[in-house]
């Protein structure tokens, strides 16, 4: 096996999720050159890891919103051509999408995916040279290496390694901290801001400088409101995801809603309370080599005290 390429573009927690995979493939074939085909937004994340030869960027959201652009088009050529330049050993595409596997019926190369009982769109599955059987009863994690490893030929062993570590990265301030995500792009995930605002306090109270991170206006008005009620508390500027990584490194404690950065500090070994407010399949929680609470999930949004009491358990 020389020439492996993967397909996983987005989003945030999926590139985490798939790292394990890049490490386990790279494990089995260690002279392989590895490509991965990712949305230009989360390339950063992904050259992360250490195993990865090539990044091809691509642009779907954005293309999607400039479709009749000449730009757009020169870009998708270009990065098809890219795509296109090798013969690869194996072609696996963990995203499981339509656009997807249509991506890998145009490279050269024998491509895998899932089977249609595997896969979040089924008719995916057809565009496929070799269908894979995954249950959907792993954590997405185990499915991502399971395809992997039963298109390379091997079955993964171990627990998940993402690849990286926290020494790779700088922290935010020399000064102890905690950061709360309180943001994610479905308003059901969200948890009250009287109850961040009391977690807050709590960590403050443990002599942690309370961050917290924001990526747009609304956003940011409302990390500015929890920061306002406390003490000591800090809204920083706007940061590109890698620079919020870093951050994430340095934290002594990142607790958050069901979001992308809480899998980065699960990844990092970082002491994780991840906050559920709905009903969620443990099938995608935060799995990393640090101490990680799981608050919700199955049970419906939670109370303030049984945070609390989470951060306790991680600073017992």
């Amino acid at each position: 096996m020389k020439e492996i390429l993967f397909i996983k573009t987005s989003s945030m927690g999926d590139i985490l999720h798939h790292m394990p995979a890049v490490t386990d493939a790279k494990a089995h074939f260690p002279r392989a050159r590895i490509t991965w085909v990712v949305d230009e937004l989360y390339a950063p994340l992904a050259r992360l890891h250490p195993s990865v030869d090539e990044i091809v960027t691509v642009a779907v959201r954005r293309w999607r919103k400039q479709l009749f652009s000449g730009a757009t088009w020169r870009e998708a050529r270009e990065a098809l051509r890219k795509m296109r330049a090798r013969r690869f050993d194996a072609i696996v595409d963990t995203q499981g999408l339509m656009r997807t596997a249509l991506m890998s019926k145009l490279l050269q190369g024998t491509s895998h995916g899932y089977d249609k009982d595997s896969i979040r769109e089924p008719t995916a599955a057809r565009f496929y040279d070799v269908n894979h059987k995954v249950s959907w009863d792993l954590h997405v994690i185990a499915r991502n290496r399971t395809l992997t490893g039963r298109a390379l030929g091997y079955e993964p062993q171990g627990k998940p390694d993402y690849g990286f570590d926290r020494a790779q990265f700088k922290q935010l301030s020399s000064k102890p901290y905690a950061m709360i995500f309180h943001a994610t792009a479905k308003a059901t995930k969200e948890w009250p801001e009287d109850r961040w605002i009391e977690v807050g306090k709590a960590l403050a109270a443990r002599g942690l400088e309370v961050v917290l991170p924001w990526g747009n206006a609304a956003e940011r008005a409302r990390s500015e409101r929890i920061a306002a009620a406390i003490p000591g508390a800090h809204v920083p500027e706007r940061k590109p995801i890698i620079e919020v990584a870093h951050d994430i490194a340095g934290a002594k404690l990142v607790a958050g809603v069901d979001t992308g950065f809480i899998h980065i500090a699960a990844a990092l070994g970082v002491p994780v309370v991840a906050v559920f407010t709905i009903v969620k399949s443990l099938t995608a929680e935060p799995v990393g080599p640090g101490r990680i609470e799981m608050v919700g999930a199955q049970h419906g949004i939670p109370e303030t005290r049984a945070v609390i009491e989470a951060i306790e358990r991680l600073n017992a």
